[in-house]
């Protein structure tokens, strides 16, 4: 099987460096035209330039492809309105969305100031749910879409310094669960990346050693497939080096104490039961959770 994105058009945004350019390339490569997206700012987020996305569509356009370089600031919900508006005048749709742009202000929670919290949550959340919102209704008219979320393992599991990446990129997981179920009947399917990767956002965080072997281009072949017309759906894939996994979210079976003894000290006592993995399972929605614990104490009848 070959994946191919022939006549298919996709949005990436943060593609002007690292992550962001492997992923343009890689869809332009396999036949798909590329909205190159960056604001051209540092890695803090400040200052803005084009140049990065116009070197990124000049690449493609050498090796024969079609990409249209776009400068908006995907926090800013009427840039991103324009950014799709002009994207549907030169091809007429959007396959495939690519949310990538972020910005990192590393420091421990105790020193960080708030503005540089809500800087950091502007751009990985709400960046993604301006873009996500702006192609949603033309998706859903064409009953076909990808939407990939780019999360991190400093979400899923934590990282020292970096409260406000991992606040963020664990609320693109709570986003991607429902859109899944919102758009599985028009077809949209929403996965999630964490990718591990030598970028600018990771130079200084690694031994040359190790970023020589975590290579842009390795992850986005894990980016291709979960945008790819037979993508897995609510699926959350870790890559970096070559190596793919995947990161799911488990409940314990858990235990149903009666009212008496539906005390904290009933939980103390029980609490080995209750994190005991035996048995645990992955759901599909937060209804499912709720069955769960209802059947759990035996009244799976009043759900």
């Amino acid at each position: 099987m070959t994946i191919r994105f022939d006549e298919r058009v996709a949005i990436v945004t943060g593609a002007g460096n690292g992550l962001g350019r492997s992923h343009a390339l890689g869809l332009a490569a396999r036949g798909a035209k590329v909205v190159v997206n960056d604001l051209g700012g540092a890695r803090d987020g400040s200052g803005a330039s084009s140049e990065a996305a116009r070197k990124v569509v000049a690449e493609i356009e050498a090796d024969g492809g079609q990409a249209l370089a776009n400068g908006a600031d995907v926090t800013d919900a009427e840039q991103v309105a324009a950014m799709v508006g002009e994207t549907l005048d030169r091809w007429g749709r959007v396959d495939i969305l690519v949310n990538n742009a972020g910005i990192l202000r590393d420091k421990t929670f105790r020193k960080m100031e708030l503005e540089d919290f809500f800087a950091v949550v502007r751009v990985h959340l709400d960046g993604s749910v301006l873009c996500t919102k702006a192609v949603w209704e033309t998706m859903q008219e064409r009953s076909y879409g990808r939407i990939v979320m780019t999360t991190s393992s400093s979400g899923l599991f934590g990282n020292f310094g970096q409260s406000n990446y991992g606040a963020a990129k664990m609320a693109l997981i709570g986003l991607m669960n429902t859109l899944v179920l919102e758009g599985a009947k028009y077809d949209i399917r929403v996965n999630s990346l964490a990718p591990v990767a030598a970028t600018r956002m990771t130079s200084d965080l690694m031994k040359r050693e190790v970023l020589e072997l975590l290579t842009p281009e390795s992850v986005t072949a894990g980016l291709l497939y979960l945008v790819s017309e037979d993508a897995p759906n609510r699926t959350i894939l870790a890559a970096g080096a070559g190596s793919f996994a995947r990161d799911i979210l488990y409940e314990t079976p858990g235990v149903h104490l009666e009212p008496d003894t539906c005390t904290p000290e009933g939980v103390a006592e029980h609490w080995a039961e209750i994190v005991s993995p035996d048995g645990q399972a992955e759901y599909q929605s937060g209804s499912d959770r709720t069955v769960n614990l209802l059947t759990v104490g035996g009244l799976q009848d009043a759900s």
